[in-house]
């Protein structure tokens, strides 16, 4: 069981966790972000989650490593608990084979 838990690797390096940070705190992102959501994101996870990381990678300690799963099991459901927007059809439409009417004005 040692071995295991020696050869364990969070599921991104540390850079990627200080990119996401640095996206997040980008002026684009933040400007996205509020137009989309109406709030400014919070991006204190990411920065937390860098630091938890260089610890681990210094320690190896189980807390930083639970603390490292803990944060990206609530990041995954986070992004799970939307439902999707578009029902999928299972076939197509009955008269999907029929002629476009030619008698509606065009956009173009």
């Amino acid at each position: 069981m040692a071995g295991r838990e020696a050869l364990w690797r969070p599921p991104r390096t540390c850079d990627e966790y200080w990119s996401e940070f640095r996206l997040c705190k980008s002026v684009w992102n933040r400007f996205h972000h509020f137009y989309t959501f109406g709030t400014t994101p919070a991006c204190q996870q990411w920065k937390d989650d860098y630091y938890t990381c260089h610890e681990w990678e210094k320690s190896s300690s189980t807390e930083t490593k639970e603390s490292l799963q803990q944060s990206e099991r609530a990041r995954v459901a986070e992004q799970r608990k939307f439902p999707p927007v578009w029902k999928l059809r299972q076939n197509p439409p009955a008269d999907w084979h029929l002629p476009l009417p030619q008698d509606t004005p065009r956009d173009s």
